[in-house]
């Protein structure tokens, strides 16, 4: 059944090539890693299968194909903004009404304590206006496709799946 529910994630997906930021940052050990997915996994309320008609390409910006090799600074701002903007769109009153709360406050104190790490290490280099923008602009997609979505389980179940993908491009 498991193994259904991750070829449905998948396929959910497909709309958008997989890709890879290559290196390794160190600011996530990967036993976080791993706590950090099985959080969203136990996030799930609704089966993914059940969501496939509210699925939609909120166009992740960087694909296989259009990933110029990014210098480390890049790389380290762009874990940040997506840290920052991961923690903030799981941190909203609507967030906590659709998922345990429990479950929720795990998963925000692991992105925090990975965003604090990576902070601490990479300090100054953080600062990168150009990608912040992109960056927030997909954030600001996923924000209007729930507004228009009403907040469902539905659309959160869409998102949360969204989420697991950019966190394992990280």
């Amino acid at each position: 059944m498991a193994q259904i529910h991750l070829l449905v994630a998948g396929v959910m997906l497909c709309s958008l090539p997989a890709c890879s930021l290559d290196g390794d940052l160190p600011w996530i050990h990967s036993l976080e890693k791993q706590e950090i997915f099985m959080l969203l996994r136990q996030l799930e309320r609704i089966p993914s299968q059940s969501c496939l008609k509210d699925r939609t390409d909120f166009k992740f910006p960087w694909g296989r194909e259009n990933i110029p090799e990014m210098q480390r600074t890049e790389d380290a701002c762009f874990h940040h903004e997506m840290l920052r903007q991961i923690i903030n769109l799981f941190n909203t009153k609507d967030s906590h009404a659709a998922w345990k709360n429990t479950l929720l406050e795990q998963l925000l104190s692991r992105l925090d304590h990975g965003l604090e790490r990576l902070e601490q290490m990479e300090g100054e280099n953080l600062a990168c206006p150009s990608l912040g923008i992109i960056v927030r602009k997909y954030f600001q997609r996923i924000y209007r496709f729930l507004k228009e979505k009403k907040f469902t389980l539905c659309a959160w179940e869409i998102v949360r799946v969204e989420m697991k993908r950019c966190l394992s491009i990280m």
